[in-house]
């Protein structure tokens, strides 16, 4: 396992003031971002469901987020949180509109089919 902290992107509930934030206590906020044009984000309900937009008919997005930098250990607990394992998610690079920035992100492994299109932002944390 790799000893150097991680960018991660988020978008959702892990955001500050979202219901799962104290999941990065400890860790570093580096600030809001953006990413480029090719992604989509959608409302399962209680959660956003980023998907990359070439696996769809529609058009990206640029999606609003913010990026942090974690330690491996936070990264492996998140890993658990968000079902890596069970394969709900798959964390991956996300492109960003920062050129100098490489960063990695939850993407959603199920249909969207019939979920609300969340635009930009996820409503819950816009």
């Amino acid at each position: 396992m790799p000893s150097e902290p991680a960018l991660l992107f988020i978008y959702g509930t892990l955001k500050r003031g979202g219901v799962r934030a104290p999941l990065l206590e400890g860790q570093r906020f580096v600030g809001e971002a953006r990413t480029l044009e090719r992604y989509r984000l959608f409302n399962t309900g209680d959660y956003p469901a980023l998907i990359e937009a070439k696996a769809l008919t529609r058009p990206g997005r640029s999606i609003i987020g913010e990026l942090w930098e974690v330690s491996p250990a936070c990264l492996k607990r998140l890993d658990i949180e968000e079902g890596v394992d069970e394969g709900l998610y798959a964390r991956r690079r996300v492109e960003l509109m920062a050129d100098d920035m490489s960063a990695q992100a939850y993407f959603y492994l199920h249909p969207v089919d019939g979920m609300q299109d969340c635009g930009d932002c996820w409503e819950a944390t816009c």
